[in-house]
């Protein structure tokens, strides 16, 4: 099988790319850097940006499946660059893998396109989009998806998962992020909120997708349709955000900061953020604080039924693979600074 994949030296993008690769698949790489890891292990690496319709033309010759991980996350910045590259560019490589032929396109969606503010607890694909959206992010990505679902016909096979709040071995947001602020001793708990929420290791968001792949044809019970991806096993917020902090081996999280202070404290944060024009993410913004203080967990039965997902790592095993990389990662560093 011959597989383009989008961001496929990002986080998701590189498991994705690395789980094609063990399978015997023939994987084709389009990202805006170069990745040279990717080309040793015999990926054809194609640099270009969404906005380039020529460029993903090029990159969708010969392919028969696309794999669409690239996009603008975080909450932070212009709407007109979350749109540009998240609505426009899937909307790009929509129209350059339709007319290069290929029959599938798996899109990287997220939960967060159904996040109406408060509690989601066991929400399934019947949630509808909400009226309004919490961040840039949000909106572009479910317009994005929407558009990629409106392109599911008899000769061109769409899908959209919607993995929630990816972490493991890598360099990836979630972990990096929580590592990086609790070192800056600027984490803390908010008031005694400690809700539920879903979360997916990284070897299990690509599972997802290749199941995705496996499962898609014209016709088949998956085509036009969108699914959340989780480990179906939710936990207490700051149960999870310790094991992973204590993989890092940063202590847990026991400062308390009081409600009514987070949320201020928030709002002068972005007030100040945008007065100065930053484009860094301020340390404490109102979607965040509201990820910290709401449940977020989805029921995931009709991927388990529609795309045979089944989350194999379990969340004690990832935090045990994430802290011998994060070893590794130290006497590399411890390395480094020798050899220097």
């Amino acid at each position: 099988m011959k597989a383009l994949v989008t961001g496929g030296g990002g986080f998701l993008g590189k498991a994705i790319v690395e789980l094609l690769l063990s399978r015997g698949w023939t994987v084709r790489s389009f990202s805006r850097g170069s990745y040279p890891e990717l080309e040793k292990s015999g990926v054809e690496c194609l640099r270009g940006d969404l906005s380039d319709p020529e460029a993903l033309t090029r990159a969708c010759q010969g392919m028969e499946i696309v794999f669409h991980a690239a996009a603008k996350a975080g909450i932070w910045g212009p709407y007109k660059e979350f749109y540009g590259t998240n609505v426009t560019g899937t909307a790009n490589l929509l129209t350059a893998a339709k007319a290069a032929g290929a029959a599938r396109f798996v899109f990287t969606s997220s939960p967060s396109v159904i996040f109406p503010g408060g509690d989601v607890e066991g929400w399934d694909e019947k949630a509808p989009y909400p009226a309004s959206f919490d961040s840039a992010y949000a909106e572009t990505k479910a317009l994005a998806e929407q558009l990629v679902l409106a392109a599911n016909s008899p000769s061109f096979a769409t899908v959209s998962l919607r993995p929630h709040l990816i972490w493991g071995p890598g360099h990836d947001q979630l972990v990096s992020t929580l590592v990086t602020h609790a070192k800056g001793v600027s984490l803390k708990r908010i008031g005694d909120f400690n809700k539920l929420i879903d979360t997916t290791y990284i070897d299990n968001a690509a599972m997802a997708h290749l199941c995705a792949a496996e499962k898609l044809s014209p016709g088949s019970p998956c085509a036009g349709r969108a699914y959340f991806i989780s480990q179906g096993d939710p936990r207490p917020n700051w149960d999870i955000i310790n094991l992973i902090l204590g993989a890092a081996g940063t202590g847990p999280v026991t400062k308390r900061m009081p409600y009514a202070l987070a949320r201020a404290s928030a709002a002068v944060m972005e007030t100040a953020w945008r007065l100065a024009r930053r484009k860094t993410e301020p340390p404490l913004t109102s979607f965040v604080l509201q990820q910290l203080t709401s449940a977020h967990w989805f029921d995931i039965s009709a991927a388990r039924r529609d795309l045979g997902y089944k989350p194999e790592v379990t969340i004690e095993q990832g935090i045990r693979k994430l802290r011998e990389w994060f070893k590794t990662e130290k006497i590399l560093s411890a390395s480094d600074k020798a050899s220097a």
